[in-house]
């Protein structure tokens, strides 16, 4: 792609974003959410293959129809109310089609289905902005409305995600399949907090940008789009299979790791709402996820030669360090020891 045409469509990503988060108005988060959809179209279509222009075409169809509800929903508040300001949504019929059109724009159970194709349309890089970047607005916009909110609704959206997200990734064998299933089981854990702690929820959502990123940058170093080139990924680069290991770990929330925290406070804050069945729940079925996290981690350092694998052995080559990589995995591993540091600046 012409880096000119880059640099614009990038710029347009920070300003849509930008004009979404910092907008106290209706009509102006709804500009900023068109921005971004638009901007991020020929970042998913540019390598031209039929794949790509159809993940393009699915994101552009289910975008424009949620933000479509978005603009529904604050229309019908300001019918009733006068208000358009974002944190004064109180007509009951505009919280739920609000609700409904966030959780589209984020892929939430039941309407995921777009986001495991789009992602396996994209390139790795463009798949790390619909997972991460793209999802920030709409998380703001709950951040926002959270007051208003109807719990039980994002409750059983929560699980249902925490579920389908875990079962429907155990079987897939494309790396960017597995992420998109693991983004909607993460968007699951902020969905059944952002009600009651909304802070929490946007913790979660940067320690998940800041793993997911970490796992995301290493497959584009490694080029890896399917398990079968990942089991052969140790012999070309061990210490990024290593570090990659412990991203997974992170990402599945085990406990020494970054991925624990927002685990554990979300826990404890359903806990003291005295919702304990809610939490047990969750906790299982994250026991899901973590069982495709650890097939990744398999496949990434477990098993070294001799083993019966189709593809080529790959050159082990002595590339220069990746200062990002290595940065966010640093992150994504060791934050939960200055976990007390994290919950003040909270």
């Amino acid at each position: 792609m012409n880096p000119q045409a880059k640099l614009i469509f990038t710029t347009s990503l920070l300003l849509g974003t930008t004009i979404t988060i910092s907008s106290n108005h209706w009509i102006l988060a709804w500009t900023g959410l068109e921005i971004n959809t638009l901007a991020i179209l020929p970042l998913i279509s540019k390598s031209h293959h039929p794949r790509a222009v159809e993940a393009a075409t699915k994101y552009f169809l289910v975008q424009a129809a949620a933000s479509a509800l978005v603009l529904f929903s604050s229309m019908t508040n300001a019918w009733h109310t006068g208000q358009w300001d974002i944190t004064q949504l109180t007509h009951p019929t505009s919280c739920l089609i609000l609700t409904s059109a966030i959780a589209i724009k984020l892929g939430l159970v039941p309407f995921h289905f777009w986001f495991p194709e789009v992602l396996q349309g994209s390139p790795l890089t463009t798949g790390l902005l619909l997972s991460t970047a793209m999802k920030f607005p709409p998380i703001t916009l709950l951040f926002m409305t959270s007051q208003s909110l109807n719990s039980t609704l994002l409750t059983t959206m929560a699980i249902m995600s925490t579920a389908l997200g875990g079962w429907m990734g155990l079987n897939q064998t494309q790396t960017r399949k597995i992420l998109a299933f693991s983004s909607i089981s993460h968007l699951g854990w902020m969905a059944i907090i952002i009600t009651y702690s909304p802070k929490l929820a946007l913790l979660n959502f940067y320690l998940y940008t800041l793993m997911t990123a970490a796992v995301f940058l290493t497959m584009n170093s490694m080029k890896v789009l399917k398990l079968s080139t990942l089991m052969t990924s140790w012999t070309k680069s061990p210490a990024l299979s290593t570090t990659l290991l412990l991203t997974l770990l992170s990402l599945a929330g085990l406990p020494p790791l970054t991925g624990f925290l927002p685990k554990w406070l979300i826990i404890q804050e359903l806990t003291k709402q005295e919702m304990p069945l809610m939490a047990t729940m969750i906790s299982l079925l994250s026991l899901l996820s973590l069982f495709f996290y650890l097939r990744l981690a398999y496949c990434s350092t477990i098993t070294l030669p001799p083993h019966t694998t189709n593809h080529m052995k790959r050159w082990h080559v002595h590339k220069p360090v990746n200062t990002e990589i290595a940065i966010l995995t640093t992150l994504s591993i060791m934050l939960l020891p200055i976990s007390p540091i994290i919950l003040t600046i909270m």
